[in-house]
């Protein structure tokens, strides 16, 4: 039975229906009797240019709050960083190890966010709506005056990231959701979702071998048409980046750390998928991908925080990461990464992913 202030299990859900997978108070996850259906988010205001919702854009007025270990929220740290909103738009990282009070900031010295003033994302949630019985999820945006919660809307907010902050993108930056295309972004992204993003724990969720077996084969085909598609092309929608390939790139990314074992997605390794295998190095190598990701936060959460899944809570040492660093040789496909702008500058001194988080080159010779 859940917790009466339940918290979403890794984030990523967000209402209370008994479908929905609850963190209990062990950390383990309850369920009801129908498949895992990801819920909508509650809190889903839109800070925008003409601020329509209460919320106008402002540099230096909002906190984006993340965990590096949830694909979500990765979607979200990659957008502002290709975009280069980092100093129009804080980062706040939470500990990839939650408890029942959900996302914590125990990575800082005191277990404070510096900025916020609060031990845990949850008294943001409870400034904007007092005992909010929903989940507590990340992406979220607060209002740093306030310290109020915004948005924990993920699939809009680098939707609006891309469009409504415009005016505070740094020169060159990439238009990930053009105008032109977004009617073919929306529909690839669509398939993504459902079979990928959402297939995934579709399958590490089902508590009936039928509906393992139908997210399964939901997942592997979707990925199959996906390595088609990308078979003669550099990316998913025209020659440059888009939103659609930050979506995917989330959970290639953490495919053979998590999802391939620890969530039975086991038809093969993103390793075993020439295209896909490549069209992911080739992102990762890409300033603004991999230079976010943290392996360690990744594989310390699914494996600690899904007790009901891993109940030894064993992290595996596997799989070796140095094969992110090798070449892929996409770009004899032709693309521009982005478009008529340039690549992001150097991360930000406090926001680089620790030496533990990264792969490292093979060991070459003898």
């Amino acid at each position: 039975m859940p917790p009466p202030t339940d918290r979403g299990a890794d984030g990523t859900t967000d209402g209370a229906p008994d479908d929905t997978p609850h963190a209990t108070t062990d950390g383990n996850t309850a369920y009801g009797k129908k498949p895992f259906k990801r819920s909508k988010s509650h809190f889903a205001d839109r800070i925008t240019a003409d601020g329509r919702d209460g919320w106008p854009v402002e540099a230096g007025r909002y906190r984006l709050v993340v965990s590096r270990a949830c694909p979500w929220a990765s979607r979200a740290v990659i957008s502002r960083r290709l975009l280069g909103l980092e100093n129009a738009i804080s980062l706040a990282l939470t500990d990839p190890i939650q408890d029942d009070r959900s996302w914590r900031f125990t990575l800082e010295p005191d277990g404070r966010d510096p900025v916020l003033g609060i031990h845990f994302l949850s008294e943001a949630y409870d400034a904007r709506e007092k005992d909010y019985p929903g989940g507590v999820s990340v992406p979220a945006v607060v209002d740093v005056p306030s310290g109020q919660l915004v948005t924990n809307d993920y699939q809009q907010i680098t939707l609006d990231f891309a469009t409504e902050w415009q005016a505070l993108h740094r020169p060159g930056a990439p238009d990930l959701y053009p105008e032109p295309l977004r009617e073919e972004i929306d529909v690839v992204m669509a398939g993504v979702y459902r079979d990928v993003n959402n297939g995934v724990y579709r399958a590490g969720f089902a508590t009936g071998q039928g509906d393992y077996e139908a997210a399964f084969h939901d997942l592997f085909r979707r990925l199959d048409l996906l390595s088609v598609r990308l078979s003669d092309r550099r990316y998913l929608v025209g020659d440059t980046l888009t939103e659609a390939d930050i979506r995917l790139f989330t959970t290639l990314v953490r495919f053979d750390a998590v999802y391939h074992g620890h969530f039975k997605c086991n038809q093969f390794k993103l390793a075993e998928d020439p295209v896909l295998w490549a069209y992911a190095k080739d992102l990762y190598q890409t300033p603004g991908f991999g230079d976010t990701v943290d392996f360690h936060h990744i594989k310390q959460h699914y494996y600690r925080v899904h007790t009901g899944i891993n109940p030894t809570g064993i992290v595996p040492l596997g799989p070796d990461l140095s094969g992110w660093l090798t070449p892929h040789y996409r770009d004899e496909l032709g693309g521009r990464p982005f478009g008529d702008g340039t690549p992001p500058g150097p991360v930000p001194t406090a926001e680089e992913v620790p030496p533990s988080g990264r792969p490292e080159p093979a060991p070459t010779g003898f």
